[in-house]
């Protein structure tokens, strides 16, 4: 049985960033290749061969450069989902502990009483405000107080 990470990672199945419904426009490999495909049927009219007709090579360079943009792009989701994993499990391990946090210049301390997660991402719940995992800067393991 084959899992991906919005099963392993609800949260992040919801998120945007995964989901890549941000982006305006996508091409993919299929529209590509229909489009080299109408390219090759139909030739420039103009005899002048340096007037934009282009070679078999040059449309395998083509074709290679977008098999890599591609990739590219599905290392980036990939590492995106990583990212928002390790997130949300610091913040999972934050539960419970007092902390401080920098909220517009002032700094906010209190214990993490809840984590919520927010298109993907983790916030974490003191003293009943909610703040970006990034506003944090100090953590005490001491749960006593």
């Amino acid at each position: 049985m084959s899992y991906d990470y919005t099963q392993a990672i609800p949260s992040v199945g919801i998120s945007t960033e995964y989901n890549g419904s941000t982006s305006t426009s996508s091409l993919s490999m299929n529209d590509f290749l229909k489009i080299m495909s109408a390219a090759m049927q139909n030739p420039s009219m103009d005899s002048d061969s340096s007037s934009g007709s282009s070679s078999g090579t040059d449309y395998v360079s083509q074709m290679a450069q977008f098999a890599s943009l591609d990739q590219l792009n599905s290392i980036g989701k990939n590492l995106t989902t990583t990212v928002m994993g390790m997130q949300q499990n610091e913040a999972f391990s934050l539960l419970g502990k007092n902390v401080q946090l920098i909220d517009g210049g002032t700094t906010v301390s209190g214990k993490v009483d809840k984590v919520k997660f927010s298109n993907g991402y983790a916030t974490l719940v003191v003293n009943g405000n909610e703040y970006e995992m990034g506003a944090l800067t100090e953590v005490d393991n001491d749960t006593t107080n």
